[in-house]
């Protein structure tokens, strides 16, 4: 390469829990710059977790985490010509592309979704990824499905 690689970029943690892992989430969420809408609808939709499950002994952030690891893939499939023909290729996942895949499938589903708000389509949202269900999920599944049945080709990975 011709060029150094840019150096990573420090993300501050959010101002409530200090968790640096929700403030990558609000940087997905966010449209146009617009950071501290983002926050509102995060805390809210976690807000409105908490009111959907309350009998659950976990805080609305572990919960919202779980949910993330319950959506997060483990392979993904990557297409590899060789002489001529296009394989699907499973590889696996880097950690930090693991994360990010995993909110950005939350956060599009969560938009995709019926609902008053987008705090309550996210919160439907984290609620259904939590119970292994929801667009998020199935999304994951379907990409290990996809690896699973492409698992011959294994051998082309570079």
């Amino acid at each position: 390469m011709r060029k150094a690689k840019p150096k990573k970029r420090q993300i501050l943690p959010d101002p409530v829990f200090g968790d640096v892992k929700v403030t990558k989430f609000v940087n997905h969420l966010m449209y146009d710059g617009k950071k501290s809408t983002s926050f509102t609808i995060f805390y809210s939709a976690l807000d409105v977790v908490k009111t959907k499950l309350p009998n659950e002994e976990k805080s609305p952030l572990e919960i919202w985490k779980a949910a993330l690891d319950n959506v997060t893939p483990q392979v993904e499939v990557k297409s590899r010509r060789v002489g001529g023909a296009t394989f699907q290729v499973p590889t696996e996942i880097r950690p930090d592309r693991k994360e990010s895949i995993c909110m950005k499938n939350l956060i599009l589903y969560a938009r995709k979704r019926g609902g008053k708000t987008m705090a309550d389509k996210l919160a439907a949202e984290i609620v259904d990824a939590f119970n292994n269900q929801g667009g998020a999920y199935k999304r994951k599944e379907d990409m290990h499905r996809m690896a699973e049945a492409n698992r011959a080709f294994a051998y082309f990975r570079f």
